[in-house]
């Protein structure tokens, strides 16, 4: 046996035990020669003690003891001397002198240190060292609670009669509108398979086979560019279909699950209310938005709901300004928008020269401008006042409910442009005034998104979301014409938690005519779909039962979790910002004859 117990397992009620522990040095001290060295595994560290007086031996051979080598060693539990203990450890009140000592493996100097200074090193080098950074108690925290988390989602979900299934990794590409990966076939020249960017045809699949209720802790592959909370390459999420449901079913599961596990592997409060005023209207104990209202109110279809900071509509007041370019924009409220965003306190945080500078800010995302007032004890205050009447100014004072100290700014310009850079300045106030609360979790509901958009340059219509939901007014819906079509909307719904999208889902478009009709409304003919969607095509016409579906995106729910801003560190073995492993040095170029063999020639673009 090469250990009796763990690096943290001893306390006061082993003293005087002949233990044995096998670890990695971590520290080591001499004091008037005695070697002290802390031996550390993933469950914690204790302290061991080589004295000459009590046996020579083990105290010659630690002396050759450095950073990282892995020892095995024995002895017997004693109490630290009075004052010397360390509250802040489980083993602070002992430690072992040791008696016989064995080296199993030597180490080099590590690249950087393995404590809290580790960050200073980079990441591209702790990425290619990723084995030692894992020694960091904060990955090994982190690959413990992902542990957790999986083995909670499994029971939580068979013990509700959900079935595990796995589904395939060699594919047929999917329709999640990212761009594949795709694995040549080496017994069919010239033909691909693709990892699946999600398991939704197998799903749905599942559906028809009498499955009716499927999960799955399923890995997605999208050859997307990397970000804070999108790994490269690879991500799992807690993937779910149900035979026999409507939206409020999904919601029921969803929020009963996540209730659940955030109650019990998280130390975070779940809000049901906000300030008061920002939300419309709750489902259930979630809070819940239309597409259009999160829009309209945040900038955003995944507001951070943890503070307010709402914007309210104000071109009706602003058509009557003596302003040419506030009133010209007002004049078409279909097209355009003015939006007041108020900052509470705002007056007493930002001087005047920092909220001039906050159009540097907006301009970043295509704003012309920002205007803004400050809130008086005696009224409005601010450049734009010559613009409006007194009595304007009031309306604005009373629409916009501030009170002194207020500050308020506004944004003018077309509806979506004016709603992305207004958003993400809500975000940039929240940060900049730390108002978001790490300690809560504020989950909202996303609903109603449209199921067809206008390509703003070429004015084709093509989908929006997801083309296998159903449409909320039936197939019917998909009889309409031209702009008609950009009103249908769909069951379809996106979770969005603390600023980011958590999850998404809908309930399916069952009917198969129904499907044929929605591609062909955006130039896609029956055959292709019959191509692209062959095993969904005919299975549809054997009997399907109504079903949705929801996806959770386990990585970011962790990120949230762990108040985490980068995702790459949930992994075990993340890629790089750039979607490089650099551990593993791949990608890599591979050799002509792998290449013969799968019948593929690659040419570089030099450009």
């Amino acid at each position: 046996m090469l250990r009796t117990h763990t690096c943290n397992d001893l306390t006061k009620t082993n003293i005087w035990e002949t233990v044995t522990l096998s670890g990695w040095v971590s520290n080591r001290r001499d004091h008037w020669g005695i070697i002290f060295i802390d031996l550390r595994d993933r469950y914690g560290l204790t302290q061991v003690v080589f004295d000459p007086a009590d046996d020579k031996a083990s105290w010659e051979t630690a002396d050759s003891f450095r950073s990282e080598y892995v020892i095995q060693a024995t002895g017997k539990v004693r109490n630290r001397p009075e004052g010397q203990e360390n509250p802040k450890m489980h083993t602070g009140e002992i430690e072992v002198i040791i008696s016989e000592v064995k080296l199993l493996s030597k180490s080099k100097t590590p690249p950087f240190e393995l404590d809290e200074h580790a960050e200073q090193a980079g990441e591209d080098v702790r990425l290619k060292y990723r084995y030692l950074d894992m020694r960091r108690k904060k990955i090994a925290d982190y690959m413990q609670f992902r542990s957790q988390m999986t083995t909670y989602t499994r029971n939580w979900f068979v013990e509700r009669d959900f079935v595990d299934v796995q589904t395939p990794i060699l594919a047929n590409s999917s329709p999640e509108w990212a761009r594949d990966f795709l694995v040549p076939s080496r017994l069919h020249p010239g033909h691909f398979y693709a990892l699946p960017q999600a398991p939704q045809q197998f799903k749905q699949l599942l559906m028809v086979g009498w499955v009716d209720k499927y999960f799955q802790i399923a890995p997605c592959f999208r050859d997307e560019d990397p970000r804070a909370d999108r790994h490269a390459g690879d991500f799992y999420q807690i993937d779910c279909e149900m035979s026999f449901v409507e939206q409020a079913d999904v919601f029921d599961v969803v929020e009963s699950f996540l209730l659940d596990i955030t109650k019990n592997l998280s130390d975070k409060e779940v809000l049901n209310e906000t300030d008061g005023k920002d939300v419309i209207r709750e489902w259930g104990q979630f809070f819940t938005l239309t597409h259009e209202e999160a829009m309209e109110k945040y900038g955003s279809d995944k507001p951070d709901l943890r503070y307010g900071l709402a914007m309210v509509d104000v071109a009706d007041i602003f058509a009557r300004s003596s302003n040419e370019i506030f009133s010209s924009i007002a004049s078409d409220q279909n097209a355009n928008r003015i939006k007041a965003l108020k900052v509470p306190g705002g007056d007493k945080v930002f001087s005047k020269t920092q909220m001039k500078g906050f159009e540097d800010y907006v301009r970043k995302f295509g704003a012309k401008g920002l205007g803004y007032f400050q809130m008086k004890e005696d009224g409005l205050k601010g450049p734009l006042n010559k613009f409006f009447s007194e009595a304007d100014l009031q309306e604005i004072v009373d629409r916009v409910e501030l009170v002194e100290w207020d500050v308020v700014f506004f944004g003018a310009g077309e509806a979506k442009l004016v709603q992305n850079y207004m958003g993400k300045f809500r975000n940039y106030l929240a940060d900049l005034m730390n108002l978001a609360d790490n300690s809560k979790i504020s989950f909202c509901w996303i609903t109603d998104f449209p199921i067809f958009e206008q390509d703003e340059d070429t004015g084709k219509i093509d989908f929006e979301h997801n083309p296998f939901s159903m449409p909320q007014g039936g197939v019917a819906d998909f009889e309409k014409d031209g702009q008609d079509l950009l009103d249908v909307k769909g069951w379809q719904y996106d979770l969005s938690c603390n600023g980011y999208e958590i999850l998404s889902g809908a309930i399916r478009n069952h009917d198969i005519a129904s499907l044929v009709k929605a591609f062909e409304k955006v130039g896609r003919s029956a055959d292709e779909v019959k191509q692209k969607f062959g095993a969904m095509y005919e299975a549809f016409q054997y009997g399907v039962p109504p079903h949705g579906w929801f996806a959770i995106g386990m990585d970011r729910l962790m990120m949230i979790y762990l108040n985490e801003e980068n995702i790459r560190d949930i992994y075990a073995f993340p890629k790089s910002g750039k979607a490089q492993d650099m551990m593993m040095n791949s990608p890599i170029m591979v050799e002509d004859d792998q290449l013969d063999e799968l019948s593929l020639k690659v040419e570089i673009d030099e450009e």
